[in-house]
């Protein structure tokens, strides 16, 4: 198990009930991650319309994290 932040934005933050949370995890891959987390909360289950960033990076979803990593999970938004 590893030690991580995970940051939620907009809905998913709704969903959430919270921003950010620290969590440990056995998820291999940031794509194992979210579905765990989607999974045990209810959040969307579409990966292809979110963007995922670590440590303030955008990566793809079968990317790795290490422990201590910031996690962000970035849905689609729209406005003005």
């Amino acid at each position: 198990m590893i030690q991580i932040e995970v940051t939620y934005y907009a809905m998913l933050r709704e969903r959430r009930g919270l921003s950010a949370e620290s969590i440990q995890t056995e998820a291999a891959s940031l794509g194992a991650l979210y579905d765990d987390l989607a999974g045990e909360f209810g959040l969307p289950n579409k990966r292809q319309h979110l963007k995922v960033a670590v440590n303030d990076q955008f990566v793809s979803w079968d990317s790795s994290f290490a422990p201590g990593d910031r996690i962000t999970f970035i849905p689609p938004v729209s406005g003005g």
